[in-house]
């Protein structure tokens, strides 16, 4: 909504929105916007994930620092990264004053400690010796850990899903709610309950070498064959091991990159994703953070890895933070997409929401959505990019010349949250479903043409992609080069078995 606007309609922005206005901050907008106005208007819209409402004159709730700080609690929300902000812009004395006008109550204490959290420093004020401890923020509203950091200066309990180097906030939508009420781990056990052991373990080895030319193809790449039985390998590792420490990070890294672009350590230099236009001309897609902000901001990723799967948050949820952390701190010079996508795998796998022993083909929906995925990834992007200054060389050597650090350490991952619960359950119910179906099909076909004619097993698998690859029919090049032994009673047979399994057109194997 442009000033204009709110001249003509009467209407003036509160919490986050009156407060950025204030102290003339350049934020990625919250999904919440507040506005209140002098009658009795009460309305709200919604368009594309942002929410933008309107409030009576009565919920003004004044004109101080502590006034709005208060109001964007409870109606806007936490944003970490527009609080840093604003405590990062406002004269400490109006913060201390705020705090110190009720020093038990709920909001003042949240704001107390996230003051003291975001920007390092601690307010002149002495520890509270008495009260009850209240949750920073409210479980009902946000993924939070069950097992909270006590934190005795303001009887708080942390509940965040991480600490002041890095912490994603992830909001509970209707969306994310629905994923959970759907049990998606329990319909994939009915899924594979249904299918023999010897099928299952026949599918796995199709699985893997999907996810990984899936994993790949996303980013253009055609790996060479050791690239992807490399990359099987650590597949297959996904569920014993855990990845997300630096130096696993690192081993990973070095295991699924050219040998020639294996890293040491994280990026010393400043890098972005771009595409080259034209000669010395780069359209730059993301911005990564700067070498110097990294390290603190990998080390608060573990840690938010450790405190996530120690605190039992949901198993999706813990792996879109991590991952798509991972991926928006770019922290190597190549192979960030691929370790992203690995991650996803590894803590899916270790939580317990993947079966044992398999592995669901999330790479390949995602190949499959290209548009989700990249969506997935610019709601981040798109909006960070307008904040972040920078210039280039001749040589393409970007320099980023203004402060971004808390852009990255402060996000809100509710969209990736909800996007990779989309891409898990496309995973199960067509990715997953239609591996297993071709599979019970290819042994029912096979059987069916071993009791026409008993040919060897390599000779009836080629006998059935041929016609798979031709809508259900043997072409008659195919016949003449390799199956001119066989009767027109003994082809048309063995066509009508494998129609009658897999559809008399369209047949494709998967």
């Amino acid at each position: 909504m442009t000033e204009h606007d709110l001249q003509a309609t009467g209407i003036r922005p509160a919490g986050y929105g009156a407060l950025i206005a204030r102290f003339h901050l350049e934020v990625i907008p919250n999904w919440h916007q507040s506005f209140v106005a002098t009658g009795n208007t009460r309305r709200t819209d919604t368009t594309a994930g942002m929410t933008e409402e309107v409030y009576p004159a009565r919920y003004w709730p004044g004109d101080t620092l502590g006034d709005h700080l208060e109001f964007a609690l409870k109606y806007d929300g936490t944003n970490l990264a527009i609080l840093a902000s604003v405590f990062n812009a406002a004269p400490v004395e109006e913060v201390q004053q705020y705090v110190a006008s009720a020093p038990r109550g709920k909001y003042a204490r949240r704001l107390w400690f996230l003051y003291e959290m975001l920007t390092g420093s601690s307010l002149p004020m002495e520890d509270l010796k008495t009260g009850g401890y209240i949750d920073l923020i409210e479980p009902a509203e946000y993924y939070t850990v069950i097992q909270p950091r006590p934190v005795r200066r303001q009887r708080i309990n942390d509940n965040l899903l991480g600490d002041g180097q890095f912490c994603p906030t992830i909001r509970r939508t209707d969306a994310l709610r629905g994923f959970e009420k759907a049990d998606l781990p329990a319909r994939c056990q009915r899924i594979v309950a249904s299918y023999s052991p010897q099928l299952l373990k026949r599918a796995m080895s199709y699985l893997y070498t999907k996810e990984t030319k899936s994993s790949f193809e996303i980013e253009h790449i055609k790996p060479s064959s050791t690239r992807t039985e490399r990359f099987i390998a650590l597949l297959q590792l996904a569920e014993k091991e855990d990845f997300c420490d630096k130096g696993r990070l690192l081993d990973l890294q070095n295991r699924i990159v050219d040998p020639r672009f294996r890293d040491a350590d994280y990026r010393t230099e400043q890098n972005y994703v771009g595409e080259t236009v034209q000669p010395q001309k780069e359209k730059v897609h993301f911005v990564c953070p700067k070498p110097e902000d990294l390290v603190g901001m990998m080390e608060g990723l573990i840690a938010a890895h450790k405190r996530m799967d120690a605190g039992e948050v949901p198993a999706v949820v813990h792996a879109a933070a991590v991952a798509y952390g991972f991926v928006f701190l770019h922290p190597f010079e190549d192979g960030n997409g691929r370790i992203h996508r690995f991650l996803i795998h590894n803590i899916l796998a270790r939580r317990g929401f993947t079966p044992a022993g398999l592995i669901f083909p999330v790479s390949a929906a995602m190949l499959k959505n290209l548009a989700d995925y990249d969506g997935s990834l610019e709601s981040f992007s798109r909006p960070l990019m307008v904040l972040v200054e920078y210039s280039m060389d001749e040589q393409g050597r970007m320099t980023v010349q203004n402060d971004t650090a808390h852009w990255y350490r402060f996000l809100d991952m509710t969209p990736q949250a909800e996007a990779l619960f989309r891409f898990v359950e496309q995973t199960i119910d067509t990715e997953l479903v239609e591996e297993l179906a071709f599979l019970a099909n290819y042994d029912e076909t096979k059987k069916a043409i071993q009791e026409i004619v008993d040919m060897p097993d390599r000779k009836i698998d080629l006998f059935i992609q041929a016609c798979l690859q031709n809508n259900g029919r043997l072409s008659a090049r195919k016949r003449a080069s390799h199956f001119d032994f066989l009767s027109d009673e003994e082809v048309t047979r063995m066509e009508k078995a494998i129609r009658s399994a897999y559809g008399s057109s369209e047949a494709q194997e998967p």
